[in-house]
């Protein structure tokens, strides 16, 4: 059995300006996460995060959302997983992603950052990539057919359409959580794969 989920950090950008945007995909993810174990955040400052704390069958989880800009969400991973004495396998970074279609989701355990800075930052603050990640589908403004730069975009609201695809991606997501905090990742894979096939 692989070890189970313990750390759970969605990605976005802090503020109500940003709250909308396609970049705070995993902000998204990890508040209804939340709804669902009826738990709810709370500022932790020595994380330099918001914190909810769940249980799920016995086991304790946490929640987290930095505080801090996508570029250093490094810093409430790294102080997260030190102090909960976690190891990377045992967290899961939901976050927006460029290369999958509005509403694709994937799953996948380490591998590169792909450009994504908050990736970046936490790969570097845990020193190893082995983190899992769940991928949240935003599009790419070429595959979308606009003409924005990808910083523009990511720092948009997505179009009512995409927005109804990627509230669709969340819920699938939602749906593999207890999969993955029972260890069983081929699973919530298989569950997912269904889900983004039908």
């Amino acid at each position: 059995m692989a070890t189970p989920i313990r750390l759970i950090i969605g990605l976005g950008n802090p503020g109500p300006e940003y709250e909308t945007t396609r970049h705070n995909a995993g902000f998204w993810l990890v508040d209804h996460l939340a709804d669902d174990f009826h738990s709810s955040f709370t500022l932790e400052k020595s994380f330099s995060a918001w914190v909810a704390k769940a249980r799920f069958e016995g086991e304790a989880i946490i929640l987290a959302k930095p505080t801090t800009f996508m570029n250093r969400s490094g810093q409430a991973a790294g102080a997260l997983m030190r102090f909960y004495k976690l190891t990377p396998e045992q967290v899961l970074v939901l976050h927006d992603e460029l290369d999958l279609m509005p509403g694709s989701v994937k799953l996948k355990q380490g591998g590169g950052h792909a450009g994504h800075n908050g990736l970046r930052d936490i790969q570097s603050a845990f020193s190893s990539p082995d983190f899992w990640r769940l991928r949240l589908g935003i599009g790419h403004p070429r595959t979308l057919g606009l003409a924005q730069q990808v910083a523009a975009f990511v720092l948009n609201p997505p179009r009512r359409d995409e927005l109804q695809e990627i509230v669709a991606g969340i819920d699938r997501c939602r749906a593999i959580v207890p999969a993955l905090l029972r260890g069983e990742f081929q699973q919530a894979m298989s569950q997912l794969h269904e889900a983004n096939c039908a």
